[in-house]
């Protein structure tokens, strides 16, 4: 959790999400168009549609360009993409997973070796590091969706596995296949979330000091910039000390 969240962090005091918006609108853009393509165009009727259009909202992707996404898969238009996932080492034995969609392994593959080449890192099998994340949905809410207990019961309510608050919002978890029901059970407690969506909690951390921070964030901008890749989660932990002075 606390690389995951913390990566989110950086991103963040970094203005990556700034720099990036026209690639990162892209990139949701297309996940709205698989996931309309391989169920009902109606978000309602399709929960990973629902999820990735909630996701495009909480990082302020226009209602227009959403709704043109969707209308693409209904047209039948787009490439069909296929989804792979990437696991390896990044810089100083940090685990790494990358989430793509393609309509080319082989160059997405061959980019993806390279870039982790490139910046001291390792590809590896699928598997070879999966074992240290677990598969879980992810929750969002701001802090003034309520207090810490409130928010706890009506998480353990809907079924969901842990609940933390920080001075930045409250983070739920739940099983992967609880996200739908956990989320919906949770809006008529709570309103509508943040975000809601599936990721890679890792369940072991790798500590890395300034420099390791360094070359880690080498490797996740050179993946970043690769349009074939839709996410990426690592296991880094850093203190407070080494993440002030990124």
């Amino acid at each position: 959790m606390a690389g995951h969240s913390k990566w989110a962090n950086i991103q963040h005091r970094k203005g990556r999400q700034d720099k990036l918006r026209s690639k990162l609108f892209s990139k949701l853009s297309k996940e709205i168009t698989v996931a309309a393509k391989m169920g009902d165009p109606d978000p309602d009727k399709n929960p990973r549609l629902r999820m990735a259009v909630k996701e495009a909202k909480s990082q302020s992707v226009p209602k227009d360009v959403i709704d043109r996404a969707i209308k693409k898969s209904a047209a039948g238009e787009g490439d069909n993409y296929d989804e792979i996932r990437y696991e390896g080492y990044g810089p100083n034995g940090v685990a790494v997973i990358v989430e793509a969609m393609t309509d080319n392994r082989n160059r997405t593959a061959s980019t993806v070796r390279s870039t982790f080449t490139k910046n001291g890192g390792n590809l590896g099998e699928t598997g070879s590091v999966g074992f240290m994340f677990d598969r879980v949905g992810e929750i969002v809410y701001p802090a003034d969706a309520g207090d810490a207990d409130t928010v706890m019961m009506a998480a353990i309510e809907a079924g969901a596995d842990d609940c933390e608050t920080s001075e930045d919002g409250h983070v739920i978890i739940c099983a992967d296949t609880d996200l739908n029901d956990v989320s919906t059970a949770l809006e008529a407690e709570l309103g509508e979330s943040t975000t809601a969506k599936l990721i890679w909690q890792p369940n072991m951390t790798t500590e890395l000091d300034l420099s390791g921070m360094e070359k880690l964030m080498k490797l996740i901008d050179a993946l970043e910039d690769d349009d074939d890749i839709q996410r990426i989660t690592t296991n880094f932990e850093a203190s407070d000390e080494v993440l002030a002075q990124l």
